[in-house]
């Protein structure tokens, strides 16, 4: 297919246009100000008793319904409220030990003034996220956070592009400070995430893995022939799915080593059917890549992508194996694809 020279220079206009749009609402985020504001923002959130109830109005809305998540899935329970709901029955979701986080870029928008005049009146602590200073919420809020003069990327100056973008940002920044300052954990995270790609990937491998040592997973002895251990492999109770490795361990119970099906397939092409009375360990795969029972899915995930190996060994502190989480586990979970 052929572009002419008009069509080229209008994709070439489009990405310079496009990379402008970027810049500025890049620019817009370098330039807000951490200030002794922010700090007595978070300080705020960790002292009120109850959830962080975000509001605004348009654009603002929007943005505010992201920070509320952000908040919620870190550590911070919190929720919406739409001003104009809030002023029509929807009040009684704000409670005295709640604090409520109201954005308006131009720090004027007449709903949000008029919901933060009411709290105000019943002592409920206001953040307030602007634009500029000195303009109506301010005077109502706790603290304010401010953006600055931000100018849109919009080339008539006029859409919520980079200021909406600058007041995500700063939302974000500080439910994040506060979930730093709760020490909120990898567990934590786990727990607000149950479901979904995220909450698995979280999941520590014990739970995961469905080989277990001594259960459906068997451990031999280096000398122990190839033969024998693949009768104690095929041991398993009807239903019971056969692993595809056999672990080798030391005379202290450690991991020695470990035989997969693909081994056997490569020593079987170089001895043929000898290989059956071998001990195992002159086949075994020595010292193999494991993880120890504390791991994440994640990261038997990244060792699988980093090394394509199919079989992981679990092992304790003393790299004593706890069993074996593979390939077909993680496929199960749906946190790599088939």
């Amino acid at each position: 297919m052929e572009i002419d020279s008009a069509t080229a220079g209008q994709g070439e206009d489009q990405a310079a246009f496009a990379r402008g749009v970027l810049e500025a609402e890049a620019e817009a985020i370098r330039r807000i100000n951490i200030d002794g504001a922010f700090h007595e923002a978070v300080d705020c959130v960790m002292a009120s008793a109850g959830a962080v109830v975000v509001t605004g109005l348009g654009k603002s809305f929007l943005i505010g319904q992201k920070i509320s998540a952000t908040f919620a899935s870190t550590g911070t329970p919190s929720h919406v409220i739409h001003p104009t709901d809030a002023m029509h029955g929807d009040l009684g979701r704000i409670r005295r030990q709640d604090l409520v986080l109201a954005l308006s870029y131009s720090g004027s928008t007449e709903e949000v003034v008029a919901l933060a005049t009411i709290l105000r009146q019943d002592n409920v602590p206001i953040i307030a996220l602007v634009g500029v200073q000195d303009r109506p919420l301010d005077h109502l809020a706790t603290v304010t956070l401010r953006v600055g003069d931000v100018q849109e990327a919009c080339p008539l100056n006029l859409a919520p592009t980079a200021s909406a973008t600058a007041m995500l940002a700063l939302g974000d920044a500080l439910a994040l400070a506060v979930s730093r300052r709760r020490n909120f954990g990898v567990e934590d995270f786990q727990r607000f995430h149950p479901g979904g790609s995220l909450g698995r990937q979280l999941m520590p491998v014990t739970e995961a893995m469905r080989f277990h040592a001594d259960r459906n997973l068997p451990l031999v002895a280096a000398d122990v022939s190839v033969a024998d251990a693949f009768r104690q492999v095929d041991i398993p109770a009807p239903g019971v799915r056969r692993s595809g490795a056999v672990l080798i361990v030391d005379p202290e119970g450690r991991l020695a080593g470990i035989f997969t099906d693909a081994d056997f397939r490569r020593a079987v092409i170089r001895q043929g059917d000898a290989v059956l009375d071998k001990p195992i360990g002159s086949f075994m795969t020595r010292d193999p890549r494991c993880l120890e029972g504390h791991c994440r899915v994640r990261d038997a995930v990244q060792m699988v992508r980093q090394w394509r190996i199919d079989e992981i060994p679990v092992v304790d502190a003393e790299r004593r194996p706890m069993g074996m989480i593979d390939v077909q586990d993680l496929m199960a979970l749906k946190v790599i694809d088939p």
